[in-house]
């Protein structure tokens, strides 16, 4: 074995979110017991592109001994486990389990959950649709513009992928009224081109003011990062607002950054 650079993982400041995941190429990164793991030194090739992901701050690259980069066993590797390696989950946790960041196997943000309790019967869900807010296509925050006429000079709603669907009054709420971008900041791949975004939203699209809608997980604070960095990367400054969401709709906390 030779000195040469492979990432390091502070398992302390690490919460488990997951975000690094996606990052990594070569699959060198996995969510094990509750915290991001180097799966094999042989499968980072120590260039650090996984540091920018993580909100933390837990990243970081040390040199040491260790074995060669292997693109073989990277390959290898990426033909069993696919191009992100996933952690499956077989245990629900009851309802009023621990806080989910805390403790358990794998992503705190990918446990089984089952809330129980009493569904709308039919007539409840027919009784009459709920007007949609929307006010523009696509929504997608890789494939809007920040150019696009409908983000000039408007109040404009970041929302994590969940969070519609965990609010019963996400239209009324909180989408009204507002330009809208989604994005999931474990999932997405290409979060620069996010981050780019956001800037140009900032400066040249002079939106008024960015609302972050996110789950409690801890995932979603990577989309708060994202939005935190823009802020400090744009030449104008605009209010921002963090939103947390419950896993039941419930609003957790709120405040402006």
């Amino acid at each position: 074995m030779a000195v040469r650079k492979v990432v390091h993982i502070d398992e302390e400041k690490c919460d488990g979110c997951g975000v690094c995941v996606p990052s990594c190429a070569e699959g060198a990164i996995r969510v094990v017991d509750g915290k991001a793991r180097l799966v094999a030194d042989v499968l980072c090739d120590g260039l650090g592109a996984c540091l920018g992901e993580c909100p933390r701050g837990a990243i970081t690259v040390e040199e040491r001994e260790a074995e060669a980069f292997d693109e073989r066993a990277v390959a290898a590797h990426l033909g069993r486990t696919g191009p992100v390696a996933a952690t499956s989950f077989a245990t629900p946790l009851p309802l009023h389990a621990p806080p989910v960041h805390a403790g358990g196997g794998g992503c705190p943000g990918s446990r089984t959950l089952s809330f129980g309790g009493p569904s709308p019967s039919a007539a409840e869900a027919l009784s009459g649709p709920a007007p949609s807010a929307l006010r523009q296509w696509p929504v997608q925050l890789h494939l809007v513009s920040p150019g696009a006429p409908y983000f000039r000079e408007a109040d404009v709603l970041l929302a994590a992928d969940c969070t519609a669907f965990a609010m019963g009054d996400f239209h009324s709420r909180w989408l009204a009224g507002k330009a809208l971008a989604v994005a999931c900041p474990k999932l997405d791949h290409g979060q620069e081109i996010y981050l780019k975004k956001l800037v140009s939203l900032i400066d040249e699209a002079r939106i008024n003011t960015l609302t972050v809608l996110v789950m409690e997980v801890p995932c979603c604070g990577g989309l708060v990062h994202l939005a935190s960095e823009a802020l400090r990367l744009a030449r104008r400054k605009v209010p921002v607002k963090r939103v947390v969401v419950g896993l039941r709709g419930d609003i957790l906390d709120q405040e402006w950054m």
